[in-house]
């Protein structure tokens, strides 16, 4: 399927270009994500979809295959497959970047093919699900591009020279959960299909009762 979004950020587009190619401080506005290792081109990581009660845990790469800063466009080509099973996630993903009223507007095109648990809900579920992790997306980028860097603390070393210790250690990330960010519309549908489900479990299971029975009279 393929899914259309644009979004704006309040700096230009010379500032929203090497901020969007700088995975470890954009990782964090990706619900799910974990980023363990990035070359600068390739980038290999997890991401945790929750789908009620079920958590599906995604590893696999992600690569740029295009990075063109005259046109301020990139192309990302992402891979994973479940850690627990047979599901797939593919997407390629095609960003251009324009200036507009002294910030930036960004828009996205996405193919994305999804098998396993998450594909059950179908492309619209889908699409209003990548509607709002866009805008949620979108506004913590604004945030983080628009906000000072955090001060280091100076620790003292021996012979009286300061150096700069890390910052506290990013919290995992809670899983994307699929039912809370596409809110009231999707936990109907997920229930009725839940309904559906166990009405076709109680109807073979009362099918298998039957014959039990019928074959028992024949003896």
């Amino acid at each position: 399927m393929e899914l259309q979004h644009e979004f704006t950020v309040p700096v230009p587009v010379d500032e929203a270009w090497p901020a969007l190619l700088d995975i470890e401080r954009v990782a964090p506005c990706l619900p799910g994500a974990t980023v363990e290792e990035y070359d600068g081109r390739t980038v290999t990581g997890s991401v945790k979809v929750k789908v009620g009660p079920v958590t599906v845990t995604y590893r696999g790469t992600a690569v740029f295959e295009e990075q063109d800063e005259s046109a301020h466009r990139m192309v990302l080509v992402a891979s994973g497959r479940e850690t627990r099973g047979q599901g797939t996630a593919r997407a390629t993903v095609t960003a251009e970047l324009s200036g507009r009223d002294g910030g930036t507007a960004v828009s996205v095109r996405t193919d994305l093919t999804v098998t396993g648990r998450p594909a059950q809900f179908g492309r619209g579920v889908l699409a209003e699900v990548g509607d709002r992790l866009v805008s949620q997306f979108a506004d913590c980028l604004a945030k983080r591009l628009t906000e000072r860097p955090p001060a280091t603390e100076e620790q003292p070393r021996e012979g009286g020279t300061a150096t700069a210790t890390a910052g506290p250690a990013e919290p995992e990330p809670e899983p994307l959960d699929l039912l809370h960010v596409a809110g009231l519309p999707v936990a109907k549908r997920a229930a009725a299909l839940a309904a559906a489900l166990a009405a076709l479990t109680v109807a073979l299971r009362l099918c298998r009762r039957n014959r039990r029975r019928h074959g028992k009279r024949r003896r």
